[in-house]
């Protein structure tokens, strides 16, 4: 696919590559001043932090996991929505993950996330409503899932996992997929129609 034809995507992944490159390899500073953190939110009124967080990643796997995705599902949206509606689905999820983040631990003031998977889980779920019946493969299974019912799981599964907590920040992935549904049928209420017609 050409960049002209989503430039917001592929310019999400340049920035999340050059963010989280400078960090992993070069000052772990940087990534600490800007990761997502209870304290610093609560404390010292650093919101920045809910959107910096998202260009940052723990390891070199979790920056290609993140950012394949982006690449798979974010083109599509993007053309779907044009870029101004896909940048919107796109900070809109992670606005939507740091509140609800925030909000489920807010009393430990140590809690911290990084990663893009906030904003990539609403462009996953805004994918699913376009295109409900593709199948999505997941990891090493060998048949896809249809996009409706792999959407479904994922929001199931992120609300049953919310605070047993482990290195997935479960609630951000529901507060970034809530949003990628809630403001996609906003700006494009004709998805219902089409899908009931």
């Amino acid at each position: 696919m050409e960049i002209s034809g989503a430039p917001a995507t592929y310019g999400l992944v340049i920035a999340n590559i050059i963010a989280s490159v400078y960090g992993l390899s070069f000052d772990r500073g940087f990534v600490g001043s800007f990761l997502f953190n209870v304290g610093a939110l609560k404390n010292a009124k650093q919101h920045y932090r809910i959107f910096t967080s998202s260009f940052l990643h723990g390891d070199y796997f979790h920056l290609l996991f993140n950012m394949m995705t982006l690449l798979i599902f974010g083109p599509v949206v993007e053309i779907a929505l044009g870029t101004d509606g896909f940048l919107v689905v796109y900070f809109g999820a992670i606005l939507a993950s740091g509140i609800v983040s925030f909000y489920v631990n807010r009393d430990n003031l140590n809690y911290s996330s990084l990663g893009a998977s906030d904003g990539v889980s609403g462009v996953i779920l805004a994918f699913c409503m376009f295109a409900p019946f593709t199948p999505i493969y997941f990891l090493f299974v060998p048949f896809g899932i249809p996009a409706f019912l792999y959407g479904g799981l994922f929001i199931l599964i992120s609300a049953k996992m919310v605070g047993t907590g482990g290195r997935t920040a479960h609630e951000g992935h529901l507060g970034g997929a809530l949003a990628g549904v809630v403001l996609t049928l906003l700006m494009r209420p004709d998805i219902l129609t089409g899908l009931f017609a």
